[in-house]
C-alpha cells in the first residue's frame, strides 16, 4: 500500500495517479474536509471556494484532469476584468486604450511596462527576446532593483509597489525578480481587445474535488486521521501510524487527548502532500521556506459593488484586493446573490489583523469599503464569512529555488518517502490548484518508476 498524508488536491491527485498505475492507496486527512484550499461554502446556488480560485491558460495539467474526469463541459473561460483603485477612482486596465488612459504613469512608463509583460528587453534601444527565458538568472536579484532597471522608477512606484505591499507586506524587499518574471510567464493568453480569459468550473472547483474522491474511492480515504509517525528501518519507510477520530465528523486535534484510536499501516511508500511543518514533524526534514498567512472573507450582497472582477488597491488599505466573483461568474449561479472576496496576506502572526476576531475584521473591512465607495453601505450585506489559513502561500524570496523540497526524499530521509506539498517545485512561481496536481503526479510517477507495477486483470 502507498500511504498519502493529506487529502488536498495534491494528495488526491497522487492517489488517483497511483491507482491508475496499479497501486493500492490510502489517503489520510487530519481534518474532516477534503480539498485543502479548495474547500467550499454553500450558497443559495452553486458551492463556492472559501479562497478565490481561477485558472490561467498556461495551466494545462488541471485542464487535462478536468477533461479526464468528465467535467470538461463545465469548464468555462470568461474574461476576468481587472482594474486599479487609486484616489477614489476605479481605473480599468485590460484593453490597450484603458492602459493608455491610466493617469498615474507616463506614456514612457506604460511603454516600458508593456514591453516587460511581453518579455521584451528594450534596454539599450535594441529589443532582445531571450533576456527573460531563464528564471534562474534572476533568482538573486531584488525585485525593486530589477523593475527600476528593466522598466522605470515610475513603473515601480506607481504600479508595482502597491501590489507588492498588498501581497508581501514587510517582506516585499526580500522577493526575487524571478518570481515576478515567473508570474508573467504563468499568466496565459490575453485578448488585446477583451482582456485575459480565466478558467472556472461551472459549479465550482469543489466538483473537481468530488470527482477525484469518487475516482479514488471513499473506501480509500480516511478523514479525521492525523498521521503521527513514519517508521523507517534500514533506510526504508516501513509503516505509518495515524490517530483516527472516533467520530467521522470530528477531526483529530494536533495534540490528541485520548479521544482517538491509533492505527498502524504497512506501506511501500509514503507521499506527504501537506505543509512542510508536517513533513518535518514526521521525518525531521527541515524546510527553510517562509510562508504567509491569509485572511479571506466572502461577502454575500444584494447588489453589485463594482463591475470589476479583480480590483487592486493603490493605497494603504486594511486588505489587499477586492475580488467580485459574480462579475466573472453570473450571480444567477448563486441564487441571484452577489459574491465579493475581500482578502489580505499576513506576514507576521503578531499583526493586528491575525489577532482580530471575525467581528472586528468585518467591522474594519466593511467600514473601509464604505469609505472607498460612498454610494455603497453595509445594509447590502446578507452574510460575511471569514476563512483563515496560517500557511496559504510561500514568500518567494531570493534564492527560493534552492529551498524547495525535493519530490523524492530517498537521499535526505529514507527510500520511499516523497513530498507533494506547498513547498515543492510545482508551486513556483505561484501556488495553484494546477501546481498541486503536478506535484501529486510527479511523486506518483517517481514511485511507479521505482518499482515495476503489475496491474490486476
Amino acid at each position: 500500500m502507498i500511504g498519502i498524508v493529506g487529502g488536498g488536491i495534491a494528495g488526491l491527485s497522487a492517489a488517483y495517479r497511483l491507482q491508475q498505475q496499479g497501486y493500492d492507496v490510502q489517503v489520510f486527512e487530519a481534518s474532516d474536509d477534503l480539498g485543502g484550499l479548495a474547500a467550499t461554502y454553500e450558497t443559495d446556488g452553486d458551492r463556492i471556494e472559501k479562497f478565490y480560485h481561477h485558472l490561467s491558460k498556461s495551466e494545462e495539467t488541471i485542464v487535462d484532469l478536468i477533461e479526464e474526469l468528465g467535467l470538461g463541459d463545465d469548464l468555462r473561460w470568461p474574461i476576468g476584468k481587472n482594474a486599479y483603485y487609486v484616489d477614489g477612482v476605479v481605473h480599468p486596465l485590460d484593453k490597450p486604450w484603458e492602459i493608455l488612459a491610466y493617469p498615474h504613469m507616463s506614456v514612457y512608463d506604460k511603454f516600458r511596462l508593456t514591453m516587460l509583460t511581453q518579455e521584451i528587453d528594450v534596454r539599450g534601444g535594441i529589443p532582445k527576446f531571450d533576456t527573460y527565458e531563464r528564471l534562474e538568472d534572476f533568482e538573486d536579484v531584488p525585485i525593486r532593483e530589477f523593475l527600476v532597471e528593466h522598466t522605470s522608477r515610475g513603473v515601480y512606484e506607481n504600479f508595482f509597489e502597491p501590489l507588492l505591499d498588498a501581497k508581501f507586506g514587510s517582506r516585499k524587499d526580500d522577493v526575487s525578480a524571478a518570481w515576478l518574471l515567473g508570474r508573467i510567464k504563468f499568466r496565459g493568453e490575453r485578448d488585446l481587445l477583451r482582456g485575459e480569459p480565466l478558467g472556472y468550473l461551472t459549479g465550482g472547483f469543489g466538483q473537481l474535488v468530488d470527482a477525484l474522491v469518487d475516482a479514488v474511492g471513499e473506501e480509500n480515504i480516511t478523514t479525521g486521521a492525523r498521521v503521527t509517525d513514519l517508521d523507517v528501518a534500514d533506510g526504508e519507510v516501513r509503516s505509518l501510524t495515524a490517530e483516527v477520530a472516533e467520530s467521522e465528523s470530528e477531526a483529530v486535534p494536533a495534540e490528541a487527548d485520548g479521544g482517538a484510536q491509533t492505527e498502524t499501516h504497512d506501506v511501500e511508500s509514503v507521499v506527504v502532500a501537506a505543509m512542510p511543518n508536517v513533513l518535518e514533524s514526521l521525518t525531521g526534514y527541515e524546510c527553510e521556506i517562509d510562508f504567509q498567512g491569509a485572511v479571506c472573507a466572502l461577502v454575500t450582497m444584494e447588489d453589485q459593488l463594482t463591475d470589476t472582477y479583480w480590483l487592486n488597491i493603490g493605497h494603504d488599505a486594511p486588505f489587499g484586493a477586492l475580488v467580485e466573483h459574480t462579475n466573472y461568474i453570473p450571480p444567477e449561479r448563486y441564487g441571484g446573490d452577489h459574491l465579493l472576496y475581500v482578502a489580505s496576506y499576513v506576514q507576521d502572526y503578531e499583526e493586528d489583523l491575525w489577532q482580530m476576531d471575525d467581528d472586528e475584521i468585518e467591522e474594519l473591512w466593511l467600514g473601509h469599503i464604505e469609505e472607498m465607495f460612498p454610494e455603497w453601505d453595509r445594509s447590502q450585506v446578507k452574510q460575511f464569512r471569514l476563512a483563515r489559513n496560517p500557511r496559504a502561500a510561500p514568500v518567494y524570496e531570493r534564492g527560493y529555488l534552492d529551498l524547495v523540497v525535493p519530490y523524492d526524499l530517498s537521499e535526505e530521509v529514507a527510500d520511499g518517502v516523497y513530498y507533494a506539498g506547498m513547498a515543492s517545485r510545482a508551486q513556483y512561481p505561484e501556488r495553484s490548484l494546477n501546481g498541486g496536481i503536478v506535484a501529486g503526479y510527479e511523486c506518483a510517477d517517481r514511485i511507479s518508476g521505482r518499482k515495476r507495477v503489475i496491474s490486476p486483470e
